[in-house]
């Protein structure tokens, strides 16, 4: 079994793959720096909860977005299950050509992302769309190379600015609305979340079709912890939650061997 990680902004997301299949999710709140320990004890805990024998693990793949934990992660996999982690970071093999002016730059959720589409989705222009903390809009050619992208505020940060910056607008659940219009304060805010995302969306998704691809039209993916919420927006060809997760495991298998 393998044990690939995603370390984010406000939750770190674990996924056990056995072969090609995942069979277990994770979740753990990254605010707030855990320790290794921390993070060794709910791997092992989280396991257990789930039918699976931490002896089990063989290998473990993660990324990371917040510097400061990665030494701890590091630490964690050493010391609670004795192996050593491949870390999906600058440097490594990733089958994509990365066009960023500085490649080191470029997140390692968002080339995990590119991946995993390039896999899944061969021979085909793509744009990732990943609705995280921050929601990353991605252009990968059919050729392999990751162009870049876009990043704006997620729908959780969006609706956090709102709740901390004015007096009276409330903290709200994160939901789909199927009408325009909201007649009470929260509805007006999940509204304005929800419909702002797909029109930011659709926006973004038809200038890199003009721009980056001379008008022919991409193959678009969702994923991320919001991706869901979008499933029958009409706006994505496919919506493939666990496509980072996915692209750890193949990262994992350019850069190791068994």
């Amino acid at each position: 079994m393998i044990l690939c990680i995603d370390v984010g902004n406000t939750q770190i997301v674990g996924g056990v793959f056995q072969d090609d299949e995942l069979a277990v999710q994770l979740r753990f709140n990254s605010t707030g720096s855990p320790s290794s320990d921390e993070l060794g004890v709910f791997l092992r805990s989280a396991l257990r909860e789930n039918d699976i024998d931490p002896a089990r693990i063989e290998q473990i793949a993660f990324c990371s977005v917040v510097p400061s934990l990665v030494h701890s992660l590091r630490n964690a996999c050493r010391k609670y299950f004795d192996i050593d982690p491949f870390v999906l970071q600058a440097g490594v093999k990733t089958g994509l050509k990365i066009r960023y002016r500085n490649p080191g730059e470029v997140g390692s959720d968002r080339i995990a992302d590119a991946i995993a589409a390039v896999e899944l989705f061969p021979d085909q222009n793509l744009i990732i769309v990943d609705f995280g903390t921050a929601t990353t809009v991605e252009a990968v050619t059919r050729e392999g190379a990751y162009l870049g992208g876009l990043i704006l505020p997620g729908l959780r940060l969006s609706m956090e600015a709102l709740e901390q910056n004015t007096a009276r607008l409330p903290a709200v659940e994160i939901v789909k609305r199927d009408q325009i219009i909201g007649r009470s304060t929260s509805a007006s805010i999940q509204s304005g979340l929800y419909h702002g995302h797909i029109g930011a969306i659709q926006h973004l998704i038809e200038m890199i079709r003009t721009e980056t691809f001379q008008g022919e039209r991409p193959t678009v993916i969702s994923t991320g912890g919001f991706s869901s919420l979008y499933r029958d927006a009409g706006i994505f060809d496919h919506v493939i939650p666990d496509l980072l997760l996915r692209g750890l495991l193949l990262a994992l298998r350019m850069n190791t061997t068994r």
